[in-house]
């Protein structure tokens, strides 16, 4: 997985983007993944802040931004580039939305797409979170 976008003005409320942090304290992403976190308003991504949300993306290698329109419509920050993969909480994935017509984006939830980042492949989070327990953690 070349990239994990988690967020975006339709799915990055703070329900969205706690259930990702729960996935993703004490993790960090995968070697060769990109992670970007963006808030779906300003008070959205405050109130993560004040949660302590961002420091849990931000140490596990994740970029935060502010709210806005980015990659998801093949603006900026995580465009992607032929042949990139991306698996994003946003919704809608048709060729070329989030940059080249040759890249491939999935849709799936905070907690997927949270596991899949860390992993570096999609991943079902209840097996990511079944072997931390296992672990003892």
């Amino acid at each position: 997985m070349d990239q994990v976008y988690i967020g975006s003005c339709t799915n990055g409320r703070i329900e969205d983007l706690r259930i990702a942090a729960s996935v993703m304290k004490g993790h960090k992403v995968a070697n060769g993944t990109r992670a970007i976190v963006v808030p779906a308003t300003t008070e959205v991504w405050k109130m993560a802040m004040r949660e302590g949300l961002l420091e849990i993306f931000a140490d596990a290698g994740c970029v935060v931004s502010t709210a806005t329109c980015g990659a998801c419509l093949g603006g900026h920050m995580g465009v992607l580039g032929a042949d990139e993969t991306c698996l994003s909480t946003t919704n809608r994935n048709f060729t070329g939305r989030m940059g080249s017509p040759q890249s491939k984006v999935y849709l799936a939830s905070p907690a997927t797409a949270a596991a899949t980042a860390i992993a570096g492949v999609i991943t079902d989070p209840r097996e990511l979170l079944s072997k931390v327990k296992a672990a003892g953690a």
